[in-house]
């Protein structure tokens, strides 16, 4: 009788820890989450999440132009509403020959998210820009005056594992100025669009193509259209850290097509994602 009764304890304890066990060895290890951040030409349509702020650093080289800009832009949500997103964007030009480097125009941003967010199959997030002229015109690094810029991102879940992103805008310079001088008012517009394919939820390959329609002053109340078209392959990737900092380097080549045919260069991309207050629980 007691050896029957340790048999059947044994069975019963043998029994429950494979049952209560079963779930903990089927369950898989949560896949990390895609990366969601900016594009390096096309605007992507996401605002930042409650509590977390986002440092971004671009530098573009341009090979037959000569042209080299650095850009460094910081976004924030609005303390008690993630849908509303300020951010700026501080510019260091060279843009090639005599002219040297230095200081480009700086830019204000606001954003709503009126549409989806992160983890939504469409999101749409109109942008309204105010440009600061703290370049300096004459040696083209800057407009040469306060303007005004829009921009209308929109993203879409083309496949779990493609996503693509569209973007249509148009910048506003009442007094703009040129190298010597002469104002007019200047009105230009832009289109984005881009593929991302999430190889793996930590890197991702791009394909951006962009194009700009802008209006530069010729002479006095007198503008001339600048034209431009790049394709730029990319790729990024990210490092993710306890503490919830993300690291995001990436690379891409923009090439010229169109009226850029012939010019090339290259884009090196780094951004830093971190909380700055505790995020409650869902």
């Amino acid at each position: 009788m007691k050896r029957n009764l340790n048999f059947k304890l044994l069975a019963a304890l043998l029994s429950a820890f494979l049952l209560g066990s079963a779930p903990v060895v089927a369950q898989a290890a949560p896949e990390p989450k895609p990366i969601q951040d900016n594009s390096f030409l096309v605007e992507e349509a996401y605002n930042q999440e409650f509590g977390v702020v986002q440092h971004i650093n671009s530098v573009t080289r341009f090979w037959d132009s000569k042209d080299l800009v650095y850009t460094f832009t910081q976004e924030w949500p609005v303390p008690g509403d993630a849908r509303h997103q300020l951010s700026y964007t501080l510019a260091y030009v060279d843009p090639g020959g005599v002219a040297g480097p230095g200081i480009g125009d700086v830019a204000l941003n606001y954003r709503y998210q009126l549409v989806g967010n992160g983890n939504a199959r469409v999101a749409f997030s109109p942008r309204l820009t105010l440009l600061f002229p703290t370049g300096d015109p004459k040696r083209g690094r800057g407009l040469g005056g306060v303007g005004i810029q829009t921009s209308l991102p929109f993203s879409v879940v083309l496949w779990p594992k493609l996503v693509s992103h569209w973007n249509a805008g148009a910048t506003f310079v009442p007094r703009a100025e040129n190298a010597v001088g002469e104002r007019a008012f200047t009105a230009g517009y832009n289109l984005g669009q881009s593929f991302v394919w999430l190889i793996r939820p930590r890197a991702n390959l791009m394909l951006e193509t962009v194009f700009n329609d802008a209006g530069v002053v010729s002479g006095m109340d007198q503008t001339n259209r600048q034209r431009s078209l790049f394709l730029s392959p990319g790729v990024r990737w990210s490092y993710n850290f306890k503490n919830g900092l993300q690291i995001v380097p990436g690379v891409a080549v923009p090439v010229g097509v169109g009226p850029s045919v012939g010019e090339k260069g290259i884009l090196l991309y780094l951004s830093f994602e971190h909380p700055f207050r505790k995020i409650p629980p869902e």
